[in-house]
């Protein structure tokens, strides 16, 4: 073996793979068999191909409007709470300004949204 696996790194979006006698990174499985690590008879590979569809699938049943729209919202309401705990700011005259409380901006956004 000219280089260990501690010495390998895997790609941060690599399909994860469980097995009996392997838990990891399908590329770092690669590696490791190429390297002799591990025997490629060993090795499942209807078990991996069954993992895979499993994870397509579940992708596909993901819908990417609603995720969106979620995320959207979610930013929105953190925004609107980063905002009412800061203080408000003060006009020249001292008093605390009449600003739009952000929560109605929050409401009208909904409002349009629905139309």
């Amino acid at each position: 073996m000219s280089e260990s696996h501690s010495e390998f790194e895997s790609a941060p979006d690599a399909f994860p793979v469980k097995l009996s006698n392997f838990e990891g990174p399908l590329d770092l499985l690669l590696h490791l068999i190429k390297t002799n690590a591990l025997n490629i008879h060993d090795i499942p590979i209807a078990l991996i191909t069954a993992q895979y569809l499993a994870a397509i699938e579940l992708l596909q049943e993901l819908d990417l409007d609603v995720a969106g729209e979620f995320l959207v919202m979610a930013a929105t309401l953190i925004h609107i709470k980063s905002k009412m705990l800061l203080p408000r700011p003060e006009t020249a005259a001292g008093v605390e300004g009449e600003a739009e409380d952000p929560r109605d901006a929050l409401v009208r956004r909904l409002l349009e949204h629905q139309k």
